[in-house]
């Protein structure tokens, strides 16, 4: 990867944007050195032209005067530029001296989703963490995707085997806890949903969506209905309930190499709609009807996302998801849930019968381990509970955690004494300002790219690569330089870059091709639609589909303990915002414009009985804190439920920036509860958190009294 001699020329460029997960294919004009035009590349096979708002304003990300190019060291409340070979020095032998001090563990590792929106940072970042030799690793997985993951390796063989939906040619498209209007897919890259949703419409198909709110994705579905949050595990369990008991199952020739059928209809047997719809909040009648709708449905498929994962039951969500397919012949059949095959398969060196989960367990909690690292939940309290194995030392890679995981507050004071915190981040942030060092990568237009991973969750079968169209500073570092810098200095060991293990890859992957043949088409390379791969595609010990596997068997009585439950008051759900991703991209003024969206969203039946109107200033008060917010009444939401946007908060002492600092908001997990987990698979449990909500007047007088 060699930066460009001089700016570009005039003229007009195309690449991928690597802002979300839907990857559209941009058409960018040049001039002066300018990007003076974004607008979407109608010849992309996967995008075809679509553009959001996001991929509008890439080159303001490039331009961003907050942006940092040079390493700085904190030493106080003072920041240093350094120059790259002494920063690499100093952090190498810093790091070593608090493992040599503390234990190879002492020292985590915490990597964000931006991680594998970046080729560079995805082939180059992990000889960094294998050369360190911890095994204290964390990431976002664990607040957003864990379920699917955990799912996909029991039921499938391996982490990233996760069925895509095949919209385009699905006839039924059932949604639940998705908001694919606001995410672009998300675990389904697909760019233009609102397109998509329609054109399964317009061929005769249904849509539905079920979530406790009616999310910009209802406008283009032909039902929606509410669902409690934290109940989709029984509904989904009533809807297999209904069709095992009447005889609606039709796995087809799955059922050849597929384990678990018989006692998958036995689990089901107790989940009735009668028994579910006081809990779920969907009448039986209307259960009955769309299971046996679903069912029927030549081409259906049924699609959850992070509603289904970010709560108690994530991990039987997911199961459940995919048997509901499973069993209706919509599981690897053309329009229903399907597998990618991607030119660079990150598959294609995987084993069967590998062991994902509890190979180790965290210290304090003895949380188990999945594909390497531990929940982030228990990141906060490794650092703050005293003894052997303490955490002392941190390493952020692309991730904001302190906004970005639960009990964000309580990170942000351990960070605060921690020995040593450093970031490989481009901007001064909620997190990042505690940093001792911030290592600042190139970033996007001055990158190569290829999307390694949502290629394997894309509705299509395509590929492209995308070439730098800017160059970068002699004081500036691409995020492969960084990471190989420390990896040489902490081993005194070499490795390969990104472009020889995609050169690589390609070679010997599924399409058997090269980079040189990738750049010579621009706008991307269509393999076509996706295809049937089971069984080959298998990775478990036997080679066979496990559609009851033993831990999701195990945890059904946990499940049906909620059944008698009794109901909060009010829980808090998060929200998805078209205009940013998770913490990203508030720095943007463009993005920025318009009405306050960092508001608590409520219904006008709650705000009525808690005396609360439309902009009043509320507390949302939980078991580990409180933020005070604007209120936005809607008659969108389900009573008992109040819905906040995650990714806000960046009003923390000592970070300048223009958007931040003018329009911070309040953090969502600065209420998150690192104790609320699904205990399945160790994901963060923040939806469905029960929350108290009062008028900041009232809690005002009562704090007085």
């Amino acid at each position: 990867m060699t930066a460009f001699p001089s700016a570009p020329a005039d003229g007009t460029y195309y690449r991928a944007c690597n802002l979300c997960e839907a990857i559209c294919g941009l058409q960018l004009t040049v001039r002066a050195g300018q990007v003076v035009d974004v607008r979407g590349d109608p010849d992309d096979p996967l995008s075809r032209g679509h553009l959001c708002p996001k991929g509008a304003v890439i080159a303001d990300i490039h331009t961003d005067p907050d942006r940092l190019k040079r390493p700085l060291r904190r030493d106080g409340d003072t920041w240093t530029e350094l120059g790259w070979d002494e920063a690499l020095n100093e952090v190498a032998a810093r790091l070593r001296e608090v493992q040599a001090r503390h234990g190879q563990h002492s020292v985590a590792v915490y990597q964000g989703n931006p991680s594998v929106h970046n080729s560079g940072t995805l082939l180059s970042a992990g000889g960094f963490v294998r050369a360190l030799g911890s095994r204290s690793r964390f990431s976002a997985t664990s607040m957003d995707q864990l379920p699917h993951h955990f799912a996909a390796a029991e039921m499938f063989g391996h982490p990233l085997l996760l069925p895509i939906p095949d919209i385009d040619r699905s006839d039924y498209f059932l949604m639940l806890g998705a908001n694919p209007l606001a995410s672009n897919g998300s675990i389904m890259t697909a760019p233009g949903m609102a397109s998509r949703l329609k054109a399964v419409r317009q061929r005769g198909g249904k849509v539905v969506l079920i979530d406790p709110r009616r999310t910009e994705s209802a406008a283009y579905a032909d039902e929606h209905h509410f669902i409690r949050p934290g109940s989709d595990a029984l509904l989904l369990l009533a809807f297999l309930n209904v069709i095992f008991a009447e005889q609606l199952d039709r796995p087809g020739r799955l059922a050849e190499f597929t384990d678990g059928l018989e006692e998958l209809q036995t689990a089901a047997v107790p989940f009735t709609p009668e028994r579910v719809a006081p809990v779920t909040g969907l009448d039986a009648p209307t259960i009955r009807r769309l299971a046996r709708e679903f069912a029927a449905a030549p081409r259906g498929v049924a699609y959850g996302r992070i509603g289904l994962s970010l709560q108690a039951f994530g991990g039987l969500c997911q199961w459940l998801l995919n048997a509901l397919n499973l069993v209706t012949g919509h599981l690897d059949a053309p329009g229903g849930a399907m597998w990618p095959r991607p030119a660079f398969d990150l598959l294609m060196r995987a084993k069967k019968g590998e062991t994902y989960h509890g190979r180790w367990h965290s210290r304090v909690r003895g949380l188990p381990e999945f594909d390497g690292e531990l929940p982030v939940a228990a990141l906060a309290e490794e650092f703050t509970t005293p003894g052997e194995g303490q955490l002392r030392a941190l390493v952020t890679i692309a991730g904001n955690p302190v906004l970005s995981t639960p009990d964000g507050a309580r990170l942000d004071e351990a960070l605060a004494d921690a020995e040593l915190v450093v970031s490989v981040d481009p901007y001064l942030n909620a997190t990042t300002r505690r940093a001792h060092y911030i290592l600042p990568p190139a970033v996007g237009l001055e990158t190569r790219h290829y999307d390694v991973v949502f290629h394997h969750f894309a509705v299509r079968n395509t590929a492209r690569l995308s070439d730098p169209i800017f160059p970068i500073g002699e004081d500036q570092r691409y995020d492969y330089q960084i990471f190989e810098g420390l990896r040489q200095r902490l081993s005194g060991e070499g490795g390969s870059t990104p472009d020889e293990r995609l050169e690589l890859g390609l070679k010997h992957g599924p399409r058997r091709t090269s980079l040189t043949e990738l750049r010579a088409s621009p706008h991307g390379t269509d393999y076509g639609p996706l295809e049937p791969c089971l069984p080959e595609r298998l990775l478990t010990a036997g080679g066979r589909l496990h559609a009851a596997p033993a831990p999701m068997l195990a945890d059904l009585p946990r499940l049906e303990a909620l059944l008698g439950a009794e109901v909060p008051g009010l829980v808090l759900i998060g929200r998805r915002q078209l205009r940013s991703n998770n913490s990203w991209m508030h720095n943007v003024p463009r993005l920025m414009r318009g009405p306050e969206r960092c508001t608590l969203m409520l219904s006008e039946v709650d705000a009525a009985r808690l005396g609360i109107s439309d902009g009043q200033a509320v507390e949302v008060r939980s078991r580990v804190g409180a933020v005070t917010v604007p209120a936005e009444l809607t008659d969108t939401l389900m009573p008992g439920v109040v819905s906040l946007p995650h990714g806000f908060g960046h009003g923390k002492a000592g970070v300048r920036l223009r958007t931040a600092q003018a329009r911070p908001g309040v953090s969502y997990n600065d209420l998150t509860d690192p104790a609320a987990l699904d205990e399945l698979t160790g994901n963060s449990a923040a939806g469905g958190l029960p929350v108290t909500v009062k008028p900041v007047a009232a809690v005002q007088e009562s704090a007085a009294d």
